[in-house]
């Protein structure tokens, strides 16, 4: 069985969902037969490269709020991550394109190193003090995750390098309906949308492993907080389960 999940490094839900998803996985029995491939989407495709500036005033900006209140919208989330066992620094992170990670990605798909880059990239983005929009933290990332060095700056130095497979799972994501990450598909069968709990997940599974003969792709779940493709990030109020406060 084959899981597609549709992510952006800049997606707080996306590195919440994607340990939610991997608690569900951890208890299902048929757990070595699924195949796990992460897709692009990119939540702000129309900055520049090199355009950064700090979550806080990017939060405070988009939704018209003032830093204190963004600065509780960040401690909001920080809460749900750290209830899954996840770092997270709610001040001092950068935002940025994500162009370039989605690209690497796609090397490190072709390396079968795509999850332990994924990994390191979450982890450096919203746990450390490194970030992911300086070309040369993402270099020793990609290194840290067992890619070749010369490969890794020969794909940064190079814009077009895995450029088309990144627009290909965007248009992909399109035609799915998916407009919000993270976005998980299984066997092309089920969908599931938002960071939900490890439990949805878990039946989720079991749902599609014992229906695979079905043929359209139905939605599974509730709501659950997500990132859409404007960049919004839903932030719960109180409830770290992820369900809407």
């Amino acid at each position: 069985m084959r899981v597609e999940i549709w992510s952006d490094i800049a997606c707080p839900w996306c590195y919440i969902g994607k340990a939610r998803f991997e608690k569900g996985l951890a208890g299902f029995a048929h757990r070595d037969e699924v195949e796990v491939v992460h897709r692009s989407f990119e939540l702000d495709p129309g900055r520049a490269k090199g355009d950064t500036e700090q979550v806080i005033d990017m939060l405070a900006q988009k939704y018209g709020r003032t830093p204190e209140e963004a600065r509780g919208m960040e401690a909001n989330v920080a809460a749900n991550a750290r209830a899954e066992g996840l770092g997270y620094r709610a001040e001092g992170r950068d935002h940025g394109n994500t162009f370039d990670i989605h690209r690497l990605l796609h090397l490190a798909k072709a390396r079968g190193r795509q999850d332990e880059l994924l990994t390191l990239a979450y982890r450096a983005n919203f746990a450390e003090e490194r970030s992911v929009f300086d070309d040369a933290v993402l270099a020793d990332l990609a290194v840290e995750a067992g890619l070749d060095a010369d490969e890794v700056r020969a794909v940064l130095a190079d814009p077009e390098a895995y450029a088309d497979d990144v627009r290909a799972d965007e248009r992909e994501a399109a035609e799915l309906g998916a407009n919000a990450v993270p976005f998980f598909v299984l066997d092309r069968r089920y969908g599931i949308s938002g960071g939900q709990p490890a439990e949805v997940f878990a039946q989720a599974l079991e749902r599609a492993w014992q229906d695979r003969p079905a043929a359209t792709l139905t939605q599974v779940g509730g709501d659950a907080a997500a990132c859409d493709a404007d960049g919004a990030c839903e932030v719960p109020q109180s409830d770290p389960s992820g369900r809407r406060a």
